[in-house]
């Protein structure tokens, strides 16, 4: 399969913090394994954090828990470093095996006590049950949505797991692709100005409890109501279609939450380079919603480009078995990804995150 992988920039997510940890901790995993010892003096806590998690994605956990479980005695912690080291001590033990699944998520409610709106959560790092845990435990306190400042003039965007309407064989060989496109499409939206994206995760929290008391697929108006839940003006609709090896159909469509009313639609025809076409089509429909594209994000998401199609199946493939709490598969999936294209840094960054849990399942 061809295409173009999307190799999501931490910075562009996440505060200063979460994006200092997710750069450090990329190089310290591969470090050399080192016996915790008390911060240097003038070491931040995103660099310390940063150390604890590189220990806990090398199995180092000991050692991990105890650099990140000395950085809350430091002075001078600020709420936002506060939230850092909890973050990482919920990650640290949750990646410690189910018996200290308990603890993790009393870390989550520690963040939750202080202010779940302080920073932009859930973290990078976080597994897919952390998350889910968090947006439970901020749901039944009523908080899953935060009070917004922003002007007025910027719109939130919540962008759906496309679908996939292939026929014959190409139904089941594509299944994964579906969440890789709109994982890729979600990272290339919040590279526009003047946008809020809602994080796909948390879309997909919102569905599974709107369709606990209601059988069947998640249908289009089922989802505008998710879109509601969130604060969001806009959702984001894809599908894909392929008939042989030489035909494919990617279409994307804008639909306003408020009134259903489908507010522009892009599409691309021709051979089967399904990430070539999400490329083109997020900016094709930034045009037609009138986001501006500038110079600066046109250039990032260029640049998060790849020419290795398996490089970027591989990943799909690693989010669709995450999705599926096959943490080995998944954690295969990502680490062939980054094989296949050793400047792939998500791809290395979820097969670090994953890990762990794919040694202990």
């Amino acid at each position: 399969m061809g295409g173009i992988p999307r190799s999501v920039s931490p910075a562009r997510r996440f505060p200063a913090w979460q994006t200092m940890v997710l750069v450090l901790a990329v190089v310290t995993v591969a470090a050399p394994a080192f016996a915790p010892a008390p911060a240097a003096a003038g070491t931040t806590v995103a660099e310390e954090v940063a150390k604890a998690l590189g220990l806990c994605w090398n199995g180092e956990f000991d050692q991990s828990l105890a650099l990140a479980s000395s950085l809350l005695e430091r002075d001078d912690l600020e709420a936002d470093d506060r939230v850092a080291v909890y973050s990482a001590l919920s990650s640290i033990h949750y990646s410690m095996g189910k018996q200290h699944a308990g603890q993790a998520f009393a870390y989550l409610e520690k963040i939750r006590e202080l202010d779940p709106c302080l920073a932009s959560l859930p973290s990078d790092f976080w597994t897919k049950p952390l998350r889910e845990q968090w947006y439970r435990a901020l749901q039944a306190n009523g908080q899953l949505v935060c009070a917004t400042t922003a002007s007025p003039e910027i719109r939130t965007v919540a962008v759906m797991e496309f679908d996939n309407y292939s026929a014959g064989k190409y139904q089941e060989e594509l299944g994964f692709l579906t969440k890789g496109l709109s994982d890729f499409f979600e990272a290339d939206f919040r590279e526009l100005g003047g946008l809020k994206v809602v994080e796909r995760d948390k879309i997909d929290f919102v569905l599974k409890e709107i369709m606990m008391a209601k059988e069947g697929l998640v249908d289009e108006s089922t989802a505008v109501k998710a879109g509601k839940l969130l604060g969001a003006q806009i959702m984001i609709f894809g599908s894909v279609m392929q008939t042989d090896g030489k035909n494919a159909r990617m279409l994307v469509k804008a639909v306003k939450v408020e009134t259903s009313e489908i507010l522009a639609t892009a599409e691309r025809k021709g051979k089967p380079d399904f990430f070539a076409m999400q490329e083109e089509l997020v900016k094709d429909l930034a045009g037609k919603l009138d986001i501006a594209i500038s110079p600066a994000a046109e250039q990032q998401i260029e640049a998060n480009g790849s020419d290795n199609g398996d490089a970027a199946g591989q990943y799909a493939k690693g989010l669709y078995h995450v999705d599926r709490y096959e943490y080995a598969k998944a954690y295969d999936c990502f680490k062939r990804a980054y094989e296949l294209d050793n400047t792939y840094a998500e791809a290395k960054h979820k097969m670090d995150i994953y890990r762990p849990l794919a040694l202990s399942s």
